[in-house]
């Protein structure tokens, strides 16, 4: 059983998905506004996009055996 929509009700449908997409952000901006976090955590953030930017990173299963 398949369903017929017109360019005009997904239209409508994606620009809805849109509004509560943009509600959803703003609620959690003020349910959960930012933290200021310090310099040594801005640095290691910095770092850590630049290594997501190199593509080098640590495979979580390594990583889970190391830990445990």
């Amino acid at each position: 059983m398949g369903v017929t929509v017109t360019k005009n009700e997904l239209k409508q449908a994606l620009n809805k998905l849109d509004s509560v997409r943009l509600e959803l952000l703003r609620l959690r901006a003020t349910l959960l506004p930012e933290e200021e976090i310090s310099q040594k955590e801005k640095k290691e953030l910095e770092k850590a996009r630049k290594q997501i930017t190199k593509g080098s990173g640590v495979n979580l299963d390594k990583l889970i055996k190391e830990l445990s």
